[in-house]
């Protein structure tokens, strides 16, 4: 599939650390659109990742899906039926678990300015991540698996670093 296949309005779903939001900037740089990283409208900026009232998130989410062009990473399947209404295509990053803790671990570690990053936040290894990655994202890789063949929108599966690297050439993105 080419990159223009995915039109003006692309959401990226995947499991934390699976490269969702690099993805984001790099087709954002490439087409010129918007990027939209909803952890940063999920989480109140200079905190330690603290979540913001779900209303207000919620606010800013919608606002921000009503833009004529964007790339927007990120799951919170609390706004996703507003957010497929709007989107012209959708790439699901579907990586391995074992993949995501050790990205996270790197990230925590090392990722210091990160895109998609928290402004004011501080990347750290967290229990409440690890189980979330290793734990809760199982289940939500199955959900998203299911809920990515029933979307009638243009849409690409990356199921490996491999598949995500090789879609990076293709395109012609930089990271």
């Amino acid at each position: 599939m080419q990159l223009q296949e995915l039109g003006d309005r692309i959401c990226i779903l995947g499991p934390s650390n699976s490269g969702k939001s690099t993805l984001a900037n790099a087709i954002a740089r490439k087409r010129a659109l918007a990027a939209i990283h909803l952890d940063q409208l999920f989480h109140l900026p200079q905190t330690d990742w603290i979540p913001r009232p779900i209303d207000e998130f919620v606010a800013l989410h919608d606002k921000a899906i009503m833009g004529d062009s964007w790339v927007m990473d990120g799951n919170y399947s609390v706004c996703m039926p507003q957010r497929f209404a709007r989107a012209t295509g959708v790439i699901l990053l579907d990586i391995s678990t074992p993949v995501s803790l050790f990205r996270y671990a790197r990230r925590a570690l090392f990722g210091k300015g990160r895109v998609g990053g928290l402004e004011g936040g501080q990347d750290s290894i967290k229990w409440t991540m690890i189980h979330h990655i290793a734990i809760v994202t199982p289940a939500n890789r199955r959900r998203y698996a299911v809920l990515y063949d029933e979307l009638h929108l243009p849409k690409i599966r990356l199921q490996s670093a491999h598949a995500i690297q090789h879609c990076y050439l293709q395109w012609g993105l930089e990271r």
